[in-house]
């Protein structure tokens, strides 16, 4: 998997002067000199269109704010923007709002009312159509603005409909996800909500992160360990109360399969007779496949050898059972069905842009008993300052992922018993498109590899536990140890350089190296990184690299194309074997995004997975890293991630830490607090505090299968 990357409190008042001009909106923090400006996403994000809207309706207008993203201007925005530069702007919208957490906000309007997203953050609007107003409200005109505020937003509350009712937990999940198709999703932060939404035949368990039954209660394997035979609970059904058949899993799983879904994991299916041969249309008869349904509780699926983690697999939102009828009814749009029918432990509520995903305890779950909490609210939080607020005022329960921790503050925040590190597989490097000049050359690729200087990486930035990866398989990997590979080495590095024609660095065009923007803490990181790898490959090897940064969904979809020249990548293991990460630069995945293609590279991967024998099969996979990282790179690992998340131990319980960092949502709960302050909230949380889920309760019926 790949990382991508509302607060309440006492905070001061806040006030923002926007412009709106012909062309965009221009946001001013009128509380210094006037010369700052405040990194909004009003003229941006699509969660903003409704108060454009508003602001275009020229009313005047009082709501609630839902705040986010916490965090100042960079010195840069603040000199960049005088009040001067937008003096020709026709309109002048004033907000006045107490801000808790930071600048960055929208305002929902829904069927004429401001609705409230957030209470406790108050807001009001005011119109003004004096031409060139850049007067921020004196004292006078914020005290009358704040009681003229109060007296609406009570009518507000009053006339807008019923409040939605509080989450039992709430969850930091950093960027706002793609999308929530379990087939067509990669990124960590997605796959953590599609795995509350969609299970597969198996799941992992949260204590160790080891498959157990899910929608399948049992199953046999042949005797070759190649054919699997999976029993469906007579008790799995949809949440819209109609049961989940063999027909639903052999359908879903052809789906994943199918280059119309165009899913970056299909090939996790290869693995099936057939299975690669019918996604590149080499066969079109799906009866060649090795996927069946016996009955309508039995499905047979047979490999094309024996695959050690084929349980790990079953899993994977790539193998989750979706529902067939409203996907053929709605196409690409079947996730805005009302009701939406989900296979896992809960349900949709509600998704609202950059705002949060609502999941709601699936009661037609055949485990429901063991669900948790009854609402959860994920949260897509960009900024590691908003993250940090959010959980400090206690709006947010759990923030997931070190890109989420201020890394000013991570040397501080690390030392503190509700900030919890654990070691997991998850590599951060950057990759070459192999298919353009000068990286077609693997001499070019080897010198900016082994003048990468890792530790100096590592030392400067990273500021946590990391360690520099002079491979690509991270440590603890099951049953394999990686080969040993070159280090820092500038001498060769400039020698390689030179033998493939651009000695010193003569000669050599212009390169770009590109990553994605982020609101800063891990996020920031990439740019960061990016700096120290053109100030290294600038003195070692004497080549001038451009930084380019570019929005998230860009990039991603610009790697995928190859429109690239170097960029960052980072990968999390998807289970706990060396496969997961050495299967990606295949010709034939998905993932691969470099444009490499190494005949001999394939042939290994496909020999270890048939090897049966586990120090054999090591064996072989250390060969084919060699080829990748030593010989013919088309990435370069710079370092091994350390896990790292934070959360009340005392008050959050249901997560344990575990090498692939999979902590389902499903046994996440928070413990009743007799305290006075939470008398209210406690009497409604009673009903869904329990007890911890024991381990034998998790893993007993599949370990009556292994």
């Amino acid at each position: 998997m790949q990382i991508a990357n509302r607060a309440t409190g006492n905070t001061p008042l806040a006030r923002f002067c926007f412009w709106r001009t012909s062309s965009r909106t221009e946001t001013t923090d009128c509380r210094s000199s006037g010369t700052a400006r405040l990194a909004c996403p009003i003229p941006h994000q699509p969660v903003a269109h409704s108060f454009q809207a508003e602001l275009r309706s020229r009313t005047v207008a009082a709501g609630i704010l839902a705040c986010r993203r916490a965090g100042l201007p960079s010195p840069a925005e603040r000199t960049a923007h005088p009040h001067q530069a937008h003096n020709k702007a026709s309109d002048l919208f004033r907000i006045s709002a107490f801000s808790p957490g930071g600048s960055d906000a929208a305002l929902h309007v829904r069927q004429g009312c401001l609705t409230p997203l957030k209470l406790g953050v108050r807001v009001q609007v005011i119109h003004s159509r004096r031409t060139g107003e850049t007067r921020c409200p004196t004292t006078r005109s914020r005290i009358a603005t704040v009681f003229a505020f109060l007296i609406f937003n009570f009518a507000l509350l009053s006339g807008c409909g019923t409040r939605e009712p509080a989450a039992h937990i709430t969850i930091c999940n950093a960027n706002e996800p793609e999308s929530l198709d379990p087939h067509i999703v990669t990124g960590v932060s997605e796959m953590r909500i599609t795995k509350a939404l969609f299970d597969g035949l198996t799941k992992l368990e949260p204590r160790n992160a080891t498959p157990v039954p899910a929608i399948a209660e049992r199953w046999d394997i042949s005797p070759d360990g190649r054919t699997y035979t999976f029993h469906l609970r007579t008790n799995a059904g949809w949440s819209t109360g109609e049961p989940i058949t063999s027909d639903d899993v052999v359908w879903s799983w052809f789906r994943a399969l199918s280059p119309a879904t165009a899913g970056d994991y299909a090939g996790q299916l290869f693995y099936i007779k057939g299975a690669e041969d019918w996604n590149s249309g080499k066969i079109t008869n799906a009866n060649e496949v090795g996927i069946r349904a016996v009955d309508s509780r039995t499905v047979q699926v047979e490999l094309n050898s024996p695959l050690a983690f084929f349980l790990e697999l079953c899993s994977f939102p790539t193998l989750a059972v979706v529902p067939r009828s409203v996907i053929e009814k709605r196409g690409d749009r079947w996730l805005h069905a009302k009701p939406l029918p989900t296979s896992g432990a809960f349900t949709l509520g509600a998704w609202r842009v950059n705002d949060k995903v609502r999941l709601l305890r699936n009661s037609n779950y055949w485990d429901a008993a063991n669900t948790a909490s009854e609402i959860i609210d994920v949260l897509p939080t960009g900024s590691p300052n908003t993250a940090l607020n959010l959980y400090e005022t206690g709006v947010a329960d759990i923030v997931w992922d070190k890109d989420l921790v201020p890394a000013e503050l991570m040397d501080v925040l690390g030392k503190r018993p509700d900030f919890h590190s654990f070691t997991y597989l998850g590599t951060y490097f950057y990759r070459f498109n192999v298919t353009k000049k000068p990286f077609d050359d693997a001499r070019v690729r080897r010198a900016f590899a082994l003048a990468t200087d890792k530790d100096r990486i590592i030392a400067k930035l990273t500021k946590g536990a990391e360690r520099p990866a002079w491979h690509f398989v991270p440590l603890g990997v099951a049953n394999y140890t990686s080969p040993p590979a070159p280090r820092f080495d500038p001498d060769t590095a400039r020698k390689l350089l030179a033998d493939a024609g651009y000695p010193g660095g003569k000669g050599f065009p212009r390169v770009t190296y590109t990553f994605f923007s982020a609101s800063g803490g891990g996020g920031k990181l990439h740019g960061k990184v990016g700096i120290e790898l053109q100030q290294m490959w600038k003195d070692v090897l004497g080549v001038d690299v451009e930084l380019r940064q570019i929005e998230r969904k860009v990039f991603y979809s610009q790697q995928s194309k190859l429109d690239y020249d170097i960029s960052t990548s980072s990968w999390i293991g998807d289970y706990n074997d060396a496969n997961t990460f050495l299967d990606l630069f295949t010709s034939t995945s998905g993932n691969n995004r470099t444009g490499w293609k190494n005949d001999r590279y394939d042939a290994l991967i496909k020999q270890a997975n048939l090897e049966t024998d586990l120090q054999k099969r090591a064996e072989i996979f250390r060969q084919a890293e060699t080829i990748l990282i030593a010989e013919e790179p088309p990435i370069v690992p710079i370092y091994f991630y350390a896990g790292f998340n934070y959360y009340n131990d005392d008050k959050i319980k249901g997560i344990w830490q575990n090498i692939l960092d999979e902590h389902p949502m499903q046994y996440i709960y928070k413990v009743k607090s007799n305290s006075p302050a939470s008398t209210r909230s406690s009497r409604r949380e009673s009903a869904h505090s329990k007890p911890e889920i024991s381990q034998s309760r998790l893993t007993s019926a599949a370990t009556e299968q292994r």
